[in-house]
């Protein structure tokens, strides 16, 4: 083998090889040319990091050195409140970046938890920030990147100041749906990696007012519920309740 397209990375786990195809696999370099993604391969360093289920990726207060991206699995962000309360922020899933919000402080203001056992690229900041400056197309999908995330989060701001159980549920299934659309997996029907509790974390319902509110739009004909799995049957319908329709 070519050494010059071989690279050994040292990791706390053992040694990682890899060569600059596997960077095909990373969906934030997706696009970039064959002459980029050897640009890219020279300058920065990729590392996979396996996270088993409830494992935690990073927490609060850890030194930020790297944006991570979900190869497989299923992540969720949380802070928690002085008394010890635990707020979820959102969950990630395949092809999803977590570790942004530390961009700024370089310390991580979240902590991430593997819903499954999962698996991430490490990608050192540093080091994709100058590929970034260097290469046009990367930038701009980072870029991109960032905001998708900034408008996430728009998005749940607005499910939790202006909207009941319904439109709340409603939404979230919606976008959920979408992201695993997007991402080659069914777009109507899903195995949830999150708990009732955690989803009325994140919507800011009680997990009570969650299994009810899904068992009434159940009862609307707009959804299946058989335990975990939640089966979109109606999604026009569920956008209507987002429009005051329903």
């Amino acid at each position: 083998m070519d050494p010059s397209i071989f690279r050994v990375l040292q990791t706390s786990s053992g040694t990682v090889e890899r060569t600059w195809h596997d960077l095909g696999e990373i969906q934030l370099l997706a696009g970039l040319t064959r002459e980029e993604l050897q640009r890219v391969d020279r300058c920065l360093v990729a590392e996979r990091r396996k996270v088993p289920q409830a494992g935690v990726l990073f927490r609060t207060g850890d030194r930020f050195d790297s944006v991570y991206e979900v190869r497989t699995g299923f992540f969720k962000t949380v802070v928690n409140s002085s008394r010890g309360a635990e707020q979820v922020t959102g969950f990630q899933m395949a092809g999803e970046l977590l570790g942004l919000e530390a961009v700024g402080t370089r310390r991580h203001a979240l902590d991430a938890i593997a819903l499954e056992d999962s698996l991430v690229w490490a990608l050192r900041y540093d080091d994709l920030a100058a590929a970034s400056r260097e290469i046009p197309a990367l930038q701009e999908q980072f870029h991109c990147r960032m905001s998708a995330g900034i408008a996430s989060a728009h998005a749940t701001m607005l499910q939790l100041g202006s909207m009941c159980a319904e439109e709340r549920l409603a939404s979230f299934l919606l976008d959920l749906m979408h992201r695993l659309g997007v991402r080659g997996f069914s777009p109507t029907s899903a195995q949830l990696r999150m708990s009732r509790a955690e989803i009325g974390s994140l919507l800011g319902l009680k997990p009570e007012t969650v299994s009810r509110t899904l068992s009434k739009l159940q009862n609307a004909g707009l959804l299946q519920v058989q335990q975990r799995t939640i089966t979109v049957t109606d999604s026009p319908g569920l956008r209507r309740i987002l429009r005051g329709m329903a």
